[in-house]
């Protein structure tokens, strides 16, 4: 189970750095945990489940269709949770392969080598807390388009949808087609920061236009937006009931929440590859060449983990990524590689613009983190208050390292996913800045596991306990 190069992550960026990779003769592996390729944007529907297609499921079936034909060889369901090895560069030395463990849809576990690694994981969706955020019917974005586009359930029947950057828009006109009340659209954006990001979306005028197509659908339906705006609270009594937006409140049983994306870099951490905090690129990214190239050798990373560009620019992304590794292993020549890199780069840099104006609208605002209350919970996992993470400050935490030490803040199943971006800001705001906060340490597993699954038969009576010495 060797191959010239792995593929970590299904989404558009991994499925088409597999297919480029494969079509050209290398032999390539793509492994991703859903049950079809497609990400977060192009996620396919479960086997037996007949859902209207929509532009969205059109190109993802197109990358879906490419990525069978080229001969790369994809598993799906399978969780990776280690990566190891990596190359060695001297004189005359062949690269030292990756390593990646993952567990195979039944539980079994698995490990494939591969000269070269290029990193697709995409995203994970950034929500600062807010009162009330724990409450059943309040989810992410990100989740209740995984419900309509994967499943077709509604998240209620009567939403709020809010937070910032197009996926606000996409999501309140999705339910208003699928027959859901969309009580009101909170945008963090005012209308002026829409206004300056016009010339850059101009650069992909199908996506400006789609998105100006869903906010006249929503101003057609009667949907009120709120330009400028933010949830105060979520209220009810154990369920939701009604969110607040300053003076107003708005009744619902579904508010649909996302304050941008967040690069999923826990795999390139790992590796130690040279990380730097980037506001508009989603916060920390890995450091890249043109090409994805990481500062590990034979490593890249690709799409919207590499730093968010949005699913349009991603499968260019990995397209760059994938003839790079090809020219870096010797299966690609110089000359051939600068022709095979041209269309993609081009078509690359055209969706990247639009996708940087999006990115900086859907940066971290730090107005929404100084808004939490002390007696918030930050960390879901282990209930970790704004009052709790400040007292670690107080006591000398001064990184994400010390924190999680103090307060096991990022310790619990989410591995600080959903809690690791407030958490930061609180500390930066005692520090000054993101950069001296830094990011916990990459570690495995890269995602959560159950014992058995890595022990198999292995017992606690199997340990050797050496006799005692004598006294």
């Amino acid at each position: 189970m060797s191959f010239d190069v792995a593929v970590l992550g299904g989404g558009p960026a991994g499925m088409a750095a597999a297919t480029e990779a494969a079509r050209r003769g290398a032999r390539v592996l793509l492994l991703e945990e859903s049950p079809a390729p497609g990400g977060q944007v192009y996620r396919a529907p479960p086997p037996g489940f007949v859902i209207k297609p929509d532009s969205d499921a059109r190109a993802g079936n197109a990358l879906r269709a490419a990525l069978a034909a080229s001969g790369a060889e994809v598993r799906t369901g399978c969780r990776v949770w280690g990566v190891g090895g990596g190359a060695l560069v001297a004189a005359g030395v062949a690269p030292a392969p990756f390593r990646l463990d993952a567990l195979a849809p039944d539980g079994s576990s698995f490990h494939v080598e591969s000269r070269a690694l290029v990193v697709c994981a995409g995203t994970h969706e950034r929500i600062i807390p807010f009162p009330g955020w724990t409450l059943p019917g309040v989810m992410g974005l990100a989740a209740a388009t995984i419900l309509m586009k994967a499943q077709g359930v509604l998240p209620g029947r009567r939403v709020v949808v809010a937070g910032a950057g197009p996926l606000l828009f996409a999501v309140a006109w999705k339910l208003v087609k699928a027959g859901a009340k969309v009580a009101a659209v909170v945008d963090l954006a005012t209308s002026g920061e829409w206004a300056r990001a016009l010339p850059a979306l101009a650069a992909r005028p199908d996506l400006l236009a789609r998105g100006m197509g869903w906010r006249a659908g929503l101003r057609a339906q009667g949907v009120p937006v709120l330009a400028g705006a933010r949830i105060a609270a979520a209220e009810g009594n154990a369920v939701l009931e009604r969110v607040r937006v300053a003076e107003r409140a708005f009744d619902c049983d579904a508010l649909c929440i996302g304050h941008g994306l967040v690069p999923a870099t826990e795999a390139t951490r790992t590796f130690r590859a040279t990380h730097r905090y980037a506001t508009g690129d989603g916060g920390w990214v890995p450091v890249l060449d043109q090409d994805g190239r990481c500062s590990v050798p034979f490593l890249y990373a690709a799409g919207d983990g590499a730093g968010i560009r949005g699913a349009a620019a991603a499968p260019d992304a990995g397209r760059l990524a994938a003839l790079a590794a090809l020219h870096d292993l010797g299966l690609l020549d110089g000359p051939s590689h600068a022709v095979a890199r041209a269309i993609p780069a081009r078509a690359h840099a055209r969706a990247a613009r639009a996708g940087a104006a999006m990115a900086r609208m859907m940066a971290l605002r730090p107005v929404l983190v100084a808004a939490i209350p002390p007696d918030t919970v930050v960390c879901r996992c282990e209930g970790v208050t704004r009052a709790e993470i400040e007292a670690a400050c107080t006591d000398g935490a001064t990184d994400m390292n010390q924190l999680k030490q103090f307060t096991r803040c990022g310790m619990g199943p989410c591995q600080g996913r959903l809690c690791g971006e407030a958490a930061a800001e609180l500390v930066a705001m005692r520090v000054g800045g993101r950069e001296k906060v830094g990011f916990a340490t990459g570690r495995l597993p890269l995602r959560p596991v159950a014992m058995d699954a890595l022990l198999g038969e292995f017992d606690y009576a199997d340990i050797p306990v050496p006799a005692a010495a004598p006294i």
